[in-house]
């Protein structure tokens, strides 16, 4: 059995730390498409296979799924331009005749307010278009989407955001690699849909309230509107549409986007996911 795990893009930072998981799928069998062979020796190194792909070449997808009946496509990192890139692997995934397409999506896609959600549904929607048997793992927020705020916390004396006492029922990313490994390497997957999110939830001042319990020093949140809050966003230097989109994200929070209680993720790796505190003291 061939696996094949598609990379973000090479623009994305790698995470911090590795949880492993126990699998019976062995190195040999697992490929990686990349878009630079030459960045990812650390993966070839441990016996994986590295193809190299590239969104904006089609054909290479042809080369890359060569022999793969599994298939994980992690959502790319360039919004705007996600369900182009997208269908670019569930063609190329047809025509291999891959047997599970395993694609990581967004918490509720198909009904959620998030902006981001959009490429999401559109990429779901091409997937169950395509024919290719699928599991939809439907991410929620990674705790690590906080480690710039954790960080900079400290310094300024507060955690901003336009969230309100929306809860988010965050994961670390291991967690959800965790379940992707599980999903990717044992029968039974093909056509579910996996709401996937952490164990306990917390809200934005909640979070505050944990930096600051570990940093010894007291440290609140303030609740911005959201143009407020995308105008603080600008002013530390963010682009003008990833402003946007953290501004919105937070105003999908407020509203209930990222809260869940199914507890699915943790049912299907097997153990609790990893706590914010966790998450907090990786980050400083």
């Amino acid at each position: 059995m061939d696996i094949l795990l598609l990379s973000r893009s090479s623009k994305s930072k790698p995470p911090k730390e590795i949880h492993m998981v126990v699998v019976t799928v062995p190195a040999a069998s697992v490929v990686a498409a990349v878009r630079n062979v030459e960045k990812a020796k650390d993966i070839a190194a441990l016996g994986v296979q590295v193809r190299q792909a590239d969104y904006n070449n089609p054909e290479s997808w042809d080369a890359a799924l060569k022999g793969a009946d599994r298939v994980l496509l992690i959502s790319s990192n360039e919004i705007g331009q996600r369900a182009k890139q997208h269908r670019v692997v569930v063609d190329a995934a047809k025509r291999a005749g891959v047997k599970l397409l395993a694609y990581t999506s967004v918490l509720r896609a198909d009904t959620s307010v998030l902006g981001l959600a959009a490429e999401h549904k559109a990429t779901e929607e091409a997937i169950r278009a395509s024919g290719v048997p699928f599991v939809f793992l439907r991410n929620g927020w990674y705790t690590e989407n906080y480690d710039s705020v954790v960080k900079s916390a400290p310094q300024v004396g507060a955690v901003y955001g336009c969230a309100g006492d929306g809860r988010i029922s965050a994961a670390a990313r291991a967690d959800y690699a965790d379940a992707a490994a599980v999903v990717l390497s044992a029968d039974g997957h093909a056509g579910k849909i996996y709401e996937l999110g952490g164990d306990t939830a917390f809200t934005l001042a909640e979070l505050a309230a944990e930096i600051g319990r570990q940093v010894g020093k007291t440290i609140g949140y303030v609740n911005l509107g959201e143009p407020e809050y995308k105008n603080v966003l600008l002013g530390v230097g963010l682009p003008e549409p990833y402003a946007a989109l953290l501004a919105d994200s937070d105003t999908g929070i407020s509203k209930g986007a990222l809260y869940d209680e199914s507890h699915q993720l943790s049912k299907l790796i097997g153990r609790k996911t990893t706590p914010v505190s966790v998450a907090v003291k990786a980050a400083l």
